[in-house]
């Protein structure tokens, strides 16, 4: 079958929006901010990901509305006013806490707290990072570009973050190379699903 997005989303036989399902798996952007009133914000991003190593850059977008008042969401409102986030690993064991920080809260509500997760300081930025987290990213804001608007005229916007600390939890390291399967990252699948990678092959390039 082949659709025109423009058109629709859901064509027969389909019951959903297959988009997501078709463009995966993909690392969550778990990604804290802080307020111009000291307030946290930590939300789980679909869009999420590595743009570039040197120097190294993330991007996660903050797309459509905030459902209680309709204006933008709080991690980019946060980002306008300071202008810092830290991306958050998202692993197996925190795949609970990480699904409860996607509840729509009303602005002004802690969720790292509401979830029951401690922060730690971070070294070079305000927004604190999940202290249980055994990756973390620090990031400076370098640019947000808009993107087409949704549909219903809601804005998409893509915060491109450059990386000014990098926390990595001692444990995660074996034999001088993070450990993928001590870490059991969680990646984004479509609709409700999840996959946690707990094993993985090499390949070699052959040049």
């Amino acid at each position: 079958m082949h659709f025109d997005p423009a058109v629709t989303m859901r064509p027969p036989p389909l019951k959903h929006n297959p988009y997501t399902a078709l463009v995966m798996p993909r690392p969550i952007g778990w990604v804290s901010t802080i307020g111009k009133d000291g307030i946290v914000n930590l939300a789980p991003y679909s869009f999420f990901n590595a743009v570039a190593g040197d120097p190294p850059c993330v991007m996660f977008c903050a797309n459509g509305r905030n459902r209680h008042d309709g204006g933008e969401k709080d991690s980019l409102r946060n980002v306008r006013e300071v202008p810092e986030f830290v991306w958050n690993l998202c692993t197996y064991d925190l795949r609970e806490e990480m699904n409860a920080t996607s509840e729509h809260f009303p602005r002004g509500v802690d969720e790292m707290a509401k979830a029951g997760l401690a922060p730690a300081a971070s070294t070079k930025v305000r927004p604190p990072r999940v202290a249980r987290a055994k990756v973390a990213l620090e990031c400076v804001v370098y640019r947000i570009v808009d993107l087409p608007p949704t549909h219903d005229g809601a804005s998409n916007n893509m915060v491109i973050g450059r990386v000014v600390c990098v926390h990595v939890a001692d444990e995660a390291i074996s034999d001088g190379k993070i450990d993928v399967l001590k870490l059991k990252p969680m990646a984004r699948l479509g609709y409700f699903d999840y996959a946690v990678i707990d094993d993985f092959i090499t390949l070699l390039r052959p040049d």
